[in-house]
């Protein structure tokens, strides 16, 4: 089945692990992967050499503009192609920001492909500071669709239709905004329409106009954006249905996740992509779906429904955009998400 870590409660060690394995197993032919941030000693990029040194197929897409890595990024290409490593520089005009692996290996007369998707970067310094979510997975129509992308951004083949994940700069903004449309549908037939998101900053005009639309239907909406938000919560008339927090605390928040009710046939979606305009229209992004009933609850329970509950380090938006405290009401037990995630540990 697959593999779901919500990071840092969850070690990113275990994404490491699975390159360093693939690194040194005969069965494996090739690793394609992205890199956007990795730090300077990078453990993941020590593996990938290996690989190449021992005669995988090996392909990193590296974004050489990743703001404030630029330096460390060009130097990382130079070392990883002196191992006979192929660099491959993403798409001209699009920073690639989408977070995936692919790792193909023989199985008996097949070949087989693993997939890690993930709403941070491969960088294991932020992941014990960012709070991300990661996917490992060998479903078959996201391994292609993973496939399929990596030969786009290797200049190897035309845009092509994906089955699972949406991507940026073609389908994500799309997909986000025809499923805010099928809960304001719903709701205008007296259907129960609901949204819960979860991102770092939420600005892209079109997305703003279609939750206003859906809270005017009367879909709920709760968002939980941890920095900017051009959205306004509790407009009367505009937005009576729309609830906008932001959750401070030890780490930062940094995963993705998007949650449609459909009707009652949920869809959860993990991402590295905010509701942002550069995100959705002018950047490589990867979003991807929870597809295990039982992860897909793990994400909802964890992601979305603590961090609603939390009343210690929560800042809820009001109408005129002014950011409040939340604190326990009286007989309310205290509860934060990220310590209930600890604490778990």
């Amino acid at each position: 089945g697959d593999v779901l870590l919500h990071h840092p409660f969850d070690a990113f060690t275990a994404v490491l692990d699975v390159i360093r394995q693939a690194a040194v197993d005969p069965n494996v032919l090739a690793i394609k992967q992205t890199l956007y941030r990795t730090g300077k000693d990078s453990l993941i990029v020590d593996a990938l050499i290996l690989a190449a040194r021992n005669g995988k197929d090996v392909t990193v897409v590296v974004e050489l503009r990743a703001r404030f890595d630029e330096e460390a990024n060009l130097g990382l290409a130079d070392k990883l192609q002196e191992a006979g490593v192929q660099v491959v520089y993403g798409v001209v005009g699009f920073k690639t920001h989408a977070k995936m692996l692919l790792i193909v290996r023989r199985e008996g007369r097949k070949l087989k492909r693993y997939v890690h998707l993930g709403t941070g970067n491969y960088h294991s310094g932020t992941a014990r500071l960012y709070t991300d979510i990661s996917l490992i997975t060998a479903e078959v129509e996201i391994g292609n669709d993973v496939h399929m992308l990596f030969q786009q951004l290797s200049g190897l083949a035309p845009r092509m239709k994906l089955e699972q994940l949406l991507q940026s700069p073609f389908t994500l903004h799309a997909g986000v905004l025809k499923r805010i449309d099928r809960e304001t549908r719903l709701a205008r037939k007296g259907r129960p329409g609901r949204i819960i998101a979860k991102m770092n900053a939420l600005n892209e005009p079109q997305v703003v106009r279609a939750l206003y639309t859906a809270s005017q239907a009367g879909v709920q909406i709760d968002l939980i954006v941890r920095g900017a938000c051009t959205l306004r919560p509790g407009v009367p008339g505009v937005s009576d249905n729309i609830r906008v927090r932001s959750i401070v605390g030890r780490f930062l928040e940094h995963s993705r996740v998007y949650w449609f009710g459909n009707d009652g046939a949920a869809e959860l979606y993990c991402a590295s992509a905010d509701w942002l305009e550069r995100n959705l229209l002018r950047r490589v992004e990867t979003c991807f779906p929870i597809l295990e009933p039982d992860l897909a609850k793990r994400v909802y329970r964890e992601v979305l429904q603590n961090y609603l509950d939390d009343n210690v380090s929560a800042w809820e938006l009001d109408a005129e955009g002014v950011y409040h405290k939340r604190t326990p009401a009286p007989g309310e037990p205290p509860h934060s998400a990220q310590m209930t995630l600890l604490d778990r540990i």
